[in-house]
C-alpha cells in the first residue's frame, strides 16, 4: 500500500507544477520577532540629489519622527544620525534599519553616512528600495498624488513587506573593472561618433580618398598621415608617387609603391572637392588628433582592464573561442564576484534574458517581448558576446544556422545563445575548471591569449610577467601542461630570431618555471646534462 501510494505521490509531483509563495529576500519578521514590533525600528530616506526627506517609525507604522528634510552635508546629516539616536533611546528601540530608496547615485551620501553608524554595539543596518518597489506600494494607497511624504510611506510599506534588500559586497577588483569597463564603452562610443564626423568631412575634402581603404582606414597609417600634408586632389596629382613617398618616408610610415599608385589613378578622376576646402582640412585634422587620442586612452584602459581580470576566475572564459580579453573584462565588471548568484537562472534573470508573459484564466501570452526590468548593462555584455560567439566559435555559429533555418527570429537566436552561454560561463566561473564542451572543440589557450592580447597592447615586459604569473593562479592544475605547450613554442621561435628585441625571451622562462616546465632547448644550442 505504501509503495502505490509513493508511486502516486511521484506521479502527481510529475505531472503538476508546484508552485511556491516565496519571501522577499528583505523579510525582517524574524528580528521583528525577537525585538517586538513596538521597538524594532525603521528609518526611511526618500533621496534626491542635494537632499533628502526621512521620517522614523517602529514596525507598526507609528510615526516617531515627522518627516524632515536634510541637506546632502556632513554636518546636517550627523545632525540627523545624532537625533535618531536620542529617539531610538527615548522609544527604548532595540532593533534598527534605515530603509534608503535607490535614485540613480543620489542615495550614496546616506549610505557612506551610516557606514560606521553603531546600535545596540552592531552596525546599523542598510537596505535599498528599488524605485519600482516604491511606485507599486504608493498605488494602492496615493495612485495619483506623488508627494515626498507619500513616498516615505511607501517605502515603509515596502520595507515591512521585505522588499528592503541587503546590497551585496564586491571586492575593489570588482568595482573597479566596473568603472574602468564602462568608461571605455564611454570613450569607444565617443571615438565612433568623432570617426563618424571625420568620415564625413574627409568625403567633402577628398571625395572617394576614403574609399580606397575600405575599412582599414583608420588602421592605415598612409590614409591620414597624407591627408596632413595634402589638402587636395590636384595637390596629389601635382606631387605625385615620388612626393607621396617622401612625406611617408619622412614620418617613419611603412607603404608600397602600388597603393601610392592607386592613390595617384583615384586623385585623376576624383569630383571636385567641396567649398571651404581650407576650414574643412583644418576640421579634419582636428577630429582625427581627437581620434587618437581617445584611441591611445581605450588602449590604456584595456590594459588596466587585463591586469584586473587576471586577478578573477573570469578569466577562465578565454579558454572559449570567441571571448577575448574585453569582453571578459567588461561581463565581469557587470555581474560582480560569482558567489553571489546561486546558479545560471539568476544570471539569465537578472539580465532578463527570457521572455514576458501574460496569463489570466483562459488567455496565456507566452511569446511577449523581452521583460523591460532588468540589468540593462549586464545584458548588453551578454548579448555582445553572443554575437562574438556567433561570428567565431564554430558550434554556436552552427547552432545559430540551424535556427535560422527554421526561420526563427535573429534576436530570439542571440538570446538563446546568450542563455546557453550562460549556463557554461557559470559552471566555468563557478567551478575554477575548464569543462570538456562542444563549443571548446579546440579551445583556445588561456595564457597564450593572454601573452598576444599585451604584444598587441604594448604592454611593458615586467606587467607582462606579472600579469602572466598572476592569471597562472587562477588556472586548474590539470591544465598547467596544455597552457604551457603554445608558450614553449613562441618561446623557441623567439630564441630562434635572428633580429629585434626580444623581452619575450626573458618572461617565458619564468611562467613556464610557473607552470612546472623548466627552460627550453633553442635551436642550435646544446644542454650538458645536469
Amino acid at each position: 500500500m505504501s509503495s502505490r501510494r509513493s508511486i502516486r505521490r511521484r506521479k502527481v509531483r510529475k505531472d503538476s507544477k508546484v508552485i511556491a509563495v516565496q519571501k522577499p529576500n528583505g523579510t525582517l519578521h524574524p528580528r521583528v520577532q525577537e525585538a517586538s514590533p513596538e521597538h524594532f525600528g525603521i528609518v526611511c530616506f526618500d533621496c534626491a540629489k542635494a537632499r533628502s526627506v526621512w521620517l522614523m517609525s517602529d514596525f507598526y507604522g507609528r510615526i516617531l519622527v515627522e518627516p524632515t528634510p536634510v541637506e546632502h552635508q556632513r554636518g546636517q546629516l550627523d545632525a540627523a544620525i545624532a537625533m535618531i539616536r536620542e529617539t531610538a533611546e527615548r522609544h527604548q528601540i532595540k532593533d534598527l534599519v534605515v530603509a534608503v530608496e535607490r535614485t540613480g547615485n543620489y542615495h550614496t551620501p546616506i549610505i557612506r553616512a551610516f557606514a560606521k553608524v553603531e546600535w545596540q554595539g552592531k552596525k546599523i543596518d542598510k537596505r535599498i528600495v528599488h524605485p519600482f518597489a516604491t511606485k507599486q506600494h504608493r498605488q494602492p494607497a496615493n495612485p495619483d498624488d506623488k508627494t515626498d511624504e507619500n513616498d516615505l510611506a511607501a517605502i515603509f510599506r515596502a520595507t515591512v513587506q521585505g522588499f528592503g534588500l541587503l546590497e551585496p559586497t564586491w571586492d575593489d577588483v570588482y568595482l573597479q573593472l566596473q568603472l574602468l569597463a564602462r568608461h571605455r564603452r564611454d570613450l569607444v562610443e565617443k571615438r565612433t561618433a568623432i570617426c563618424c564626423q571625420l568620415r564625413e568631412q574627409l568625403d567633402l575634402l577628398l571625395p572617394g580618398y576614403g574609399a580606397l581603404f575600405d575599412t582599414q582606414l583608420w588602421n592605415s597609417h598612409i590614409a591620414m598621415e597624407l591627408v596632413r600634408h595634402v589638402a587636395s586632389p590636384a595637390e596629389f596629382q601635382r606631387r605625385g608617387t615620388h612626393g607621396l613617398a617622401t612625406i611617408l618616408r619622412t614620418a617613419r610610415v611603412n607603404f608600397q609603391q602600388k597603393t601610392l599608385q592607386k592613390i595617384i589613378a583615384w586623385s585623376a578622376n576624383a569630383m571636385t572637392p567641396a567649398d571651404q576646402a581650407s576650414t574643412r582640412h583644418r576640421i579634419v585634422l582636428a577630429l582625427d588628433e581627437d581620434r587618437q587620442r581617445k584611441t591611445q586612452e581605450i588602449r590604456a584602459l584595456e590594459r588596466d582592464l587585463s591586469q584586473l581580470l587576471v586577478s578573477t576566475p573570469y578569466l577562465l572564459l578565454l579558454c572559449c573561442p570567441g571571448i577575448n580579453v574585453i569582453s571578459a573584462a567588461e561581463l565581469a565588471g557587470e555581474m560582480g564576484p560569482i558567489e553571489n548568484y546561486a546558479n545560471a537562472n539568476r544570471i539569465t534573470g537578472r539580465a532578463g534574458l527570457y521572455r514576458s508573459r501574460y496569463q489570466s484564466d483562459e488567455v496565456d501570452l507566452q511569446n511577449g517581448s523581452l521583460v523591460r526590468l532588468c540589468n540593462r548593462r549586464l545584458r548588453a555584455a551578454l548579448m555582445m558576446i553572443a554575437d562574438n560567439l556567433v561570428m567565431c566559435n564554430p558550434h554556436y555559429r552552427g547552432l545559430a544556422q540551424l535556427w535560422k533555418s527554421k526561420e526563427q527570429d535573429e534576436r530570439y537566436i542571440r538570446t538563446k545563445i546568450a542563455t546557453k552561454f550562460t549556463r557554461l560561463m557559470f559552471q566555468l566561473v563557478a567551478g575554477r575548471q575548464v569543462l570538456r564542451h562542444p563549443s571548446m572543440n579546440g579551445r583556445d589557450y588561456i595564457l597564450d591569449k593572454l601573452l598576444k592580447f599585451h604584444q598587441d597592447h604594448d604592454t611593458a615586459p615586467d606587467v607582462m610577467l606579472t600579469n602572466l604569473q598572476q592569471a597562472i593562479l587562477q588556472l586548474p592544475t590539470h591544465t598547467y601542461a596544455e597552457e604551457a605547450a603554445p608558450l614553449a613554442a613562441v618561446l623557441e621561435k623567439t630564441r630562434a630570431a635572428r633580429r629585434g628585441v626580444k623581452p619575450l625571451a626573458d618572461i617565458l622562462p619564468f611562467v613556464l618555471a610557473r607552470l612546472g616546465v623548466g627552460d627550453l632547448q633553442s635551436v642550435g644550442e646544446t644542454r650538458e646534462p645536469n
